[in-house]
């Protein structure tokens, strides 16, 4: 087979702030793309507010930067589970990655998932050492913990064999020895070229067979407002031409003809056109509307597919509607049935992780993804857009199989301190989860798999990372379904809901801070069937949060008005999401995020609430 020496497709892990964007605009600079006074937004390859804001990676991204003759495409790569499918698509585009450690904080929690990913693959990973200029590093012991790390993951054997390299991605240069003191700046006539060197060195070239028909495996899906669905795919063998008549292979096994209308290629953060792509060569394919990522573009006349990569099966759904409460219209622009239909179908043309369904009312669709943060993050996008939705509670998707009613089981592997692995087994055992495997570390981590319903999923990592103070590494996949498992009761307190509309008060959020924990300030506009705070009981509660103090005939209404209330508990969306029950909803709104009954008048959910007792 012959290689492309000058081609290097690599991926990047790293922890948060652990350098991965200096180290991006210091190639940048440095391979003559970007000019000495051409500005560069911070994190710039987190485009995302969202990834800007959480501090993580939610969708895969790809540079390319040319130094000499020498080309290098970079591939970011998410570390949240729910991003997960994102991790194996992204390695499949690459032929080794660069670990990318913190010299004073060493490696951290957030690295471990995808670097076991990356040895799983078989690919070669360049250790990198950066910050060192930090006056607290300790390059030494950061090595012996990084092999540490390599140990507890398994990694193949030549992977000892490439060496760590030390630089600091500010200074802008890398070097193959450790420095022998502090660092104040960089050496003279020192840049990032061993690093550049290391890659090309250790990193094998993309390999294909001269002569070979054409095979492109479609490894992620992208969206332009002007193309439409983009098609991100590695080119394996032959040359791949704008204006070409391809054989599309989808999953199915059918063969169709298809014109690539567009081919784009990346340059340095941009995409630009480009006339054919050679095998190794990462590019996005416009013209086939309805392909998805692990099908193949092939050889009109000698079409074979290649392997198919596997998609995530999702796991969950949700409904999304319009705003229905009675404060609909205040702050948002989009409010329309149609806006969200349009909405909606968009982010399904581009993110193969959604799925997108019609149901029974015009203005409510069916979402279903992978789990409750990516689920999350589309309802998050969209309300910084200016919509107004009403979202419900997520729920699993089930099968009837042989007659028996059957739900997801994910595997859930977690990566632990020792001394948290007593909680962290009280966590998951309210939710049904069986312990398949556990590896003791001689570092002090705890590597366990179980086997638990994916509903027992919701809600879980927040409590996992609270109960662990953030040290916790979760990432499921699924397994297989299995017959109902029972009920999971993860919530045991009943909701405050307003019985009236109004404007909270002082002296009525204080009478009921005795009853639960308030969601909602002095101040704030509620209406009959928002859920106002938590009961301290396991029944809903309905309680008046706009009572005024009556004038006496000893004092006015407006005297002793200084009233001292309890801290309130300001939901954010996924607090909401996990917080709502069967009966409740959640509305979101630009400027807020309220949890609320799907039925609001008070009557009605009383009858419906005898009629359910007298059913027992």
């Amino acid at each position: 087979m012959a290689e492309r020496q000058e081609l290097r497709n690599v991926a990047i892990i790293a922890h948060v702030d652990h350098g991965k964007t200096t180290l991006v605009d210091a190639m940048l600079r440095q391979s003559g793309m970007l000019r000495p006074h051409d500005a560069i937004v911070e994190r710039v390859l987190d485009s995302m507010d969202l990834e800007r804001e959480k501090g993580i990676t939610i969708l895969a991204k790809q540079a390319s930067f040319r130094f000499g003759e020498r080309r290098l495409n970079l591939v970011d790569t998410p570390g949240h589970a729910d991003f997960g499918g994102e991790v194996e698509r992204a390695l499949a585009m690459v032929d080794g990655a660069i670990l990318l450690v913190d010299a004073a904080e060493g490696p951290r929690p957030q690295t471990r998932f995808v670097l076991r990913k990356a040895f799983e693959a078989g690919l070669p990973v360049v250790p990198v050492l950066n910050k060192i200029d930090r006056p607290d590093a300790r390059p030494r012991e950061v090595v012996n913990e990084t092999l540490e790390l390599f140990g507890d993951l398994d990694a193949p054997e030549h992977q000892l064999e490439i060496p760590f390299l030390y630089g600091s991605a500010r200074l802008g240069f890398m070097a193959l020895e450790e420095p022998d003191g502090p660092i104040a700046e960089a050496p003279s006539g020192t840049s990032l070229q061993p690093l550049i060197d290391a890659l090309f060195e250790h990193l094998a070239a993309p390999r294909y067979t001269p002569g070979a028909p054409l095979q492109a495996l479609v490894t992620n899906l992208d969206a332009s407002p002007y193309l439409g669905r983009l098609a991100i795919c590695r080119v394996v063998e032959g040359r791949l031409r704008r204006g070409q008549i391809a054989a599309w292979c989808r999953r199915d096994g059918t063969v169709e003809r298809a014109k690539v209308a567009e081919l784009l290629v990346a340059e340095g953060l941009e995409r630009v056109s480009t006339e054919e792509a050679l095998p190794g060569d990462i590019v996005a394919v416009a013209g086939i509307g309805e392909v998805t990522v692990g099908e193949t573009i092939a050889d009109s006349e000698q079409p074979v597919a290649l392997p198919l990569l596997e998609i995530d099966e999702p796991s969950l759904s949700m409904t999304v509607g319009i705003n229905t409460s009675p404060l609909s219209g205040r702050d948002g622009s989009k409010l329309t049935a149609r806006l969200l239909k349009g909405r909606l179908e968009a982010e399904a043309l581009g993110n193969v992780a959604i799925r997108v369904l019609a149901t029974e009312r015009a203005d409510t669709f069916e979402v279903q993804g992978r789990g409750e943060l990516a689920l999350a993050v589309l309802v998050e996008q969209m309300r910084r857009e200016g919509f107004e939705l009403t979202v419900g509670k997520p729920e699993v998707l089930t099968k009837v199989l042989d007659g028996v009613l059957c739900e997801p089981v994910e595997r859930l592997s977690v990566e632990v301190p020792e001394e948290h692995l007593g909680i962290l087994t009280q966590v998951l055992a309210k939710r049904k989860a069986r312990v398949e495997k556990i590896v003791h570390h001689d570092t002090g981590w705890i590597h366990i798999e179980h086997l638990v319903p994916a509903r027992g999923l919701i809600g879980i990592r927040s409590e996992v990372l609270t109960q662990t103070r953030g040290t916790a590494q979760l990432h499921h996949a699924f397994e297989r379904y299995e017959p109902w498992q029972g009920e999971i009761r993860t919530r045991n307190a009943g909701s405050l809901v307003a019985d009236r509309s109004g404007a909270t008060t002082p002296f009525a959020l204080a009478n009921l801070a005795e009853r639960g924990t308030m969601f909602v300030g002095p101040g704030e506009d509620v209406y009959e069937g928002m859920v106002v705070g938590e009961s301290s009981r396991p029944d809903d509660m309905d309680v008046n949060p706009t009572r005024e103090k009556k004038l006496t005939n000893m004092r006015s209404s407006t005297a002793d008005e200084l009233v001292r209330l309890p801290p309130w508990r300001q939901l954010t969306l996924e607090q909401a999401l996990e917080q709502a029950d069967e009966s409740e909803c959640v509305e979101v709104t630009p400027a807020a995020v309220r949890l609320r009954k799907v039925v609001l008048d008070q009557s009605t959910r009383g009858r419906a609430r005898k009629n359910a007792q007298l059913a027992r």
